[in-house]
Parts: C-alpha cells; sequence; structure tokens
C-alpha cells in the first residue's frame, strides 16, 4: 500500500511510519515538526534525545534498507501542499496524527486554546477537503482518544462510536436509531476530537469519503521493535506536566528518586495501550478499509483500564518509590469507572500486551539511562482547568 502518515514525527507517528515501513508499504511523513518547537516553549526536551529528521530517515535505510519520504509543510496551513501531495502520490491511505495531543497543553491559556482548536480541526477539515478534491478513493485513519466520551458510565460498557436508541413516538410506536455516541469531552483538546467526529461523518454521508476512527486511551512504553534497532531511531519519552502521560511519568519519576505525583485521590479509571500496539493498531485499520460504502468505522483503540492510583501501586512496589497526593488540575470527577468495548480490533486479529513488570522495567531502565536529561522543574502539572 501507498500510505501518507501526517504527523509522521510524532510519540505515534513516527514509530508507526517505521512499522509501517518495515512491513512493505511506502510511507511519505508530512511533518511541520511543531512538536520540536513546543520542546523550545515549555523548554522541556524528551528524555530520550531525539535526532534530526534527516538523520532518523537516513537510519532507517541503514537499518532495514527501506526508505521514507518526508514532506515539510503544515497541513492545516498548506491546503494546496497536501492537495498535490494527495494528486501526485495518489496513497491508498492517509493516517491522520497531525493535532495538538495535549489535554494539559490545550488548557494552559486563552492562546493554547485558540491554537489546539485552529490546527485540529484545520487539519482535519483541510485533509478531508482535500481528498474530495482530488477525486482519489482515499481512505482516512484517524487518530482519536477515548476522551471524546468523558470518563464516566452508564453501567454498561461503552460502544465503539455508536450507541443503539429507541425513541418513543407520538402514536405509540418506538422507533429504534442510531447515533454517534453522546460526547462529553474534559478539555479543549479532547473537544477537537469530538469535531472531528462530526467533520468525518459529514464527509462520509455528503462524499463517500471512506474512514477509520481510532479512539485511542492512554499510550505508554517508548520503544517498538523497529525504534530499538539504532539510536538515532527511538522514540521519545515525555515526562513533563503538560506532554507526559501518566504510566510514562510515574515510571521516570520513580527511576530518578522521584516520588510519584497522583493527581487527586487517584481514582480516576482509564484506558491504557502500549504503543507497539498502536502501531498494530493503525496496521490493522489501514489494511482493512471500510466499503465504499459504509459509514465511518469507530474502533475503541484499548486494551485495558486501570484506576490510576492502583498503576501509583505498581510502580511503587516494584521501585520503592513513594506516592505524593497532589491537588488535581483537572476539572473532573474525584473517582469514575470506566467499561470499554474493543471487539472490533481483536477481530482484525490484535493480540493486545498488557501490563507486565518486565515492560515496566523496560521502560523504568530507558528512564535511568537518559536522566541526566530530566528537568525536574518540569515534572508538575501546572495547567489548570479551573479560573485562577
Amino acid at each position: 500500500m501507498k500510505i501518507v502518515v501526517l504527523g509522521g514525527d510524532g510519540f505515534c507517528g513516527w514509530p508507526t511510519s517505521l512499522h509501517l515501513s518495515a512491513l512493505g508499504h511506502e510511507v511519505v511523513i508530512v511533518d511541520n515538526l511543531v512538536r520540536r518547537k513546543t520542546d523550545i516553549e515549555l523548554e522541556a526536551s524528551s528524555l530520550t534525545p531525539i535526532a534530526p529528521m534527516t538523520t532518523r530517515l537516513e537510519a532507517w535505510r541503514e537499518v532495514s534498507g527501506k526508505d521514507i519520504a518526508f514532506e515539510y509543510f503544515d497541513v492545516a496551513d498548506n491546503y494546496h501542499r497536501l492537495l498535490t501531495l494527495l494528486c501526485d502520490f495518489e496513497p491508498d491511505a492517509v493516517v491522520h496524527f497531525a493535532e495538538q495531543r495535549a489535554a494539559p497543553y490545550s488548557m494552559k491559556s486563552s492562546w493554547h486554546k485558540r491554537y489546539t482548536v485552529s490546527n485540529n480541526l484545520n487539519a482535519t477539515n483541510n485533509l478531508l477537503a482535500a481528498i474530495v478534491e482530488s477525486g482519489k478513493d482515499v481512505h482516512v485513519v484517524h487518530l482519536g482518544t477515548m476522551g471524546v466520551y468523558g470518563y464516566g458510565t452508564a453501567g454498561m460498557k461503552i460502544p465503539e462510536g455508536y450507541l443503539k436508541i429507541h425513541i418513543p413516538t407520538e402514536d405509540g410506536r418506538v422507533v429504534e436509531s442510531e447515533i454517534l455516541y453522546p460526547p462529553n469531552p474534559g478539555s479543549i483538546y479532547h473537544m477537537t476530537k469530538t469535531q472531528d467526529q462530526l467533520l468525518f461523518a459529514y464527509y462520509n454521508k455528503n462524499d463517500g469519503l471512506r474512514a477509520t476512527d481510532l479512539h485511542q486511551g492512554i499510550v505508554w512504553g517508548t520503544q517498538t521493535e523497529q525504534t530499538v534497532l539504532d539510536e538515532k531511531l527511538i522514540n521519545r519519552f515525555d515526562y513533563d506536566g503538560d506532554y507526559g502521560t501518566v504510566l510514562n511519568r510515574f515510571l521516570m519519576q520513580a527511576a530518578i528518586g522521584y516520588p510519584l505525583t497522583v493527581h487527586g485521590t487517584g481514582g480516576q479509571t482509564r484506558a491504557f495501550i502500549h504503543i507497539q500496539d498502536t502501531v498494530r493498531c493503525v496496521q490493522l485499520a489501514a489494511e482493512n478499509p471500510p466499503a465504499s460504502s459504509e459509514r465511518v468505522r469507530v474502533f475503541n483503540q484499548m486494551t485495558e483500564t486501570h484506576r490510576v492510583s492502583d498503576l501509583a501501586k505498581i510502580v511503587s512496589r516494584m521501585t520503592g518509590a513513594e506516592i505524593d497526593y497532589v491537588e488535581n488540575p483537572r476539572n473532573e470527577a474525584a473517582e469514575n469507572d470506566l467499561f470499554v468495548e474493543n471487539r472490533h480490533l481483536l477481530d482484525l486479529g490484535l493480540s493486545p500486551i498488557t501490563l507486565e513488570e518486565g515492560l515496566l522495567a523496560e521502560v523504568t531502565e530507558i528512564a535511568k539511562k537518559y536522566s541526566e536529561r530530566a528537568d525536574l522543574d518540569k515534572i508538575p502539572c501546572r495547567s489548570l482547568w479551573r479560573r485562577h
């Protein structure tokens, strides 16, 4: 297959690009390298050293014998560059990672809220409009988030995207229908992902565009089968309060002897997935596109759920790290349950990687190796959801 990966320099995009290339797909990465620029803004670089893009691609060529092309532009701004690429390359699929991905970052200030909305919605709409204008039959594989559902439960498993409803009519009949599961975003970032859903539904209905929306849980781990082949291929390891995902942040804190910062009671239940499963799920979605007449497919891209406090206890037991319960910066319930359906990806052949101490130790060893690069002042989350 010919696949374009938008946002292919990022935490999920880079290992996905390598994974797809290793399988023999012809891959083109599009990225404006904004994540590297955000490191400069936040003064918080990846714990692992990230090589320049040219160096990364040369290293991949050396270890694999395969080429990945790179296009440097902003999908949210450069519509005609994107349209030209689609017309010239004629991809079978476009994997869309080209969005600001951090909930805390989206809540830092009015500017960050406006930037997240402008970047994320324009990137998605530009992609969909360009596919329609190109006249090509391109399958969009989008990385969404479990956060579109909110973090509560109605006493049932959260379905994969769609909810069956029964509507009583005035004449006593009951009409059965199916709608997108009611969204309940908890941040501006999550709100943009709910808007993405509506854009996909519209372009699918109006233009027959094929799309798969992957509602992903929190990613943990950092390396994949490809990124371990050369240090110049190493993946990002974000540990700061804006971009560090909770389990990776705990493992990094434990590695350097910093107390595990649990927000509030730690009673929040979240869905999780290992980075190796992320790239595998994207591959399965890309290689199994919906039919031309099919509605937008929604897969819940997660493998297990855990309470944050339970994760902290596992890491503490494994490493001896202390646990520090700090004020929760988010505007959310102190505790919640979460039950999630994820049958579709399992049916396509996903064999989930579950949270095991061996893999936790692997991440901790990476954190120890690069611990001298850590800035302890960047660990606490200082982006607040409430007025202050």
